[in-house]
């Protein structure tokens, strides 16, 4: 339980810091037989800031509650 905790005290500064990441992603516009005309289109992947919070705050509580059993 306390390497648990561990990993979302990591994953929730992780979190706090990043609060989320672009890529690019290819996709087909036009497919019609032997023409295909692609393009790159970026993507973004956001999360709200007290989720890293509440993994942050959980797992301080998860540590805590490994020490004393």
């Amino acid at each position: 339980m306390k390497a648990l905790g561990l990993v979302f005290i990591v994953l929730g500064a992780i979190m706090l810091i990043w609060t989320g990441f672009t890529y690019t992603k290819k996709e087909k516009i036009i497919d019609a037989g032997p023409i295909q005309v692609s393009a790159d289109r970026e993507k973004t992947v956001n999360w709200p800031p007290y989720a890293g919070g509440v993994l942050l705050v959980g797992g301080i509580a998860l540590v805590a509650l490994a020490k004393k059993s």
